[in-house]
């Protein structure tokens, strides 16, 4: 048996996962893995310095994998942002043919990148922002639910939730972000009613993930306890692992009119790409989801990607069917 959905047959993708584009981890070698394995990888764009090393990196790539892969080219809100518009270019010109978009108002990238052929997946956190995008025009939605790494925006919806709740207003294939780690995971978010999931911090708990070995088994000894909100006060929610950073931000930005100023030095991104490539725990913020709690080994990308699909299978076919009542 195989699980076939929207999105794998939009996408031309073997399985329905997808590997979050995550900053400083979504390089060539995980992406190549990820890919090889029938689930859909993701190269991070603004990973690499400069348009130029982003076009190297996808040729890098392809030289791996002849499978489909996506890039991440996510829309930061700063005052000296990066050329978006020769980033994706880049993207162009390497031949992607799927990209994943991030952030707020993404039109000028989806107008462009759909004239060029590309398919679009666009991540949001809400459903009124999901519907925005489809009126976009992006081929597909990935829906983070408040348990999720990174920016779960600021209404504080759980998957559980929020996942149906897209699925009722949404018409275009979506997939499920924010928790999920295993096949208990990809068959409760199919039954929720979407076409598949995305993991961002399972993956990078992976022998191919391009991350210090101390980071990886930091994330297997977490547990769903293990993270803090960062960035509350500034309506900029983020959820990291909990170190000795984040609890440094979170106090810091506790105190009346707190800003900024108080904590930029501390959540540099730098400084959490040395965390990520030294092991120093310590270095920098950690960004890893609620899903720890579900991590406890460190496979091959293969080995992962398999063992999901065979878990969720066996839970839909059996566990799930032996329940109806003749």
């Amino acid at each position: 048996m195989s699980i076939k959905t929207r999105f794998t047959e939009v996408f031309g993708i073997e399985h329905p996962i997808v590997q979050g584009g995550m900053m400083w981890v979504g390089r060539a070698e995980l992406v190549a893995a990820v890919s090889e394995a029938g689930a859909l990888g993701i190269l991070t764009a603004l990973t690499q310095p400069t348009p130029e090393a982003l076009y190297d990196e996808i040729r890098r790539c392809q030289a791996l994998t002849s499978r489909p892969f996506a890039v991440n080219l996510t829309i930061l809100p700063t005052t000296s942002p990066p050329p978006y518009a020769e980033y994706r270019k880049a993207i162009i010109d390497a031949g992607v043919t799927i990209v994943e978009t991030a952030g707020a108002r993404p039109q000028e990238h989806v107008e462009d990148l759909k004239a060029h052929g590309v398919k679009i997946i666009h991540k949001c956190t809400s459903v009124r922002h999901a519907l925005s995008a489809e009126r976009l025009g992006v081929d597909c939605i990935s829906i983070d639910g408040f348990e999720c790494a990174g920016h779960p925006g600021e209404d504080d919806i759980p998957g559980l939730v929020l996942i149906p709740a897209a699925a009722d207003r949404v018409s275009i294939p979506m997939i499920a972000s924010g928790g999920f780690a295993d096949g208990r995971g990809l068959a409760a978010a199919l039954a929720l009613g979407a076409d598949g999931i995305n993991m961002g911090t399972r993956f990078c708990a992976t022998v191919e993930a391009p991350i210090h070995e101390a980071v990886k088994q930091f994330l297997c000894d977490n547990d769903e306890r293990s993270t803090q909100l960062i960035f509350r006060n500034l309506h900029n929610t983020a959820r990291v692992a909990t170190n000795s950073v984040s609890t440094e931000v979170v106090e810091r930005l506790a105190k009346p009119d707190s800003t900024f100023s108080d904590v930029a030095e501390l959540v540099k991104g730098l400084k959490g790409r040395e965390a990520l490539e030294t092991g120093d725990l310590d270095a920098g913020l950690i960004w890893a989801g609620q899903v720890q709690g579900l991590i406890h080994d460190i496979p091959t990308c293969a080995s992962l990607v398999t063992q999901i699909m065979a878990d969720a299978e066996s839970i839909i076919a059996e566990r799930l069917g032996n329940m109806l009542a003749a």
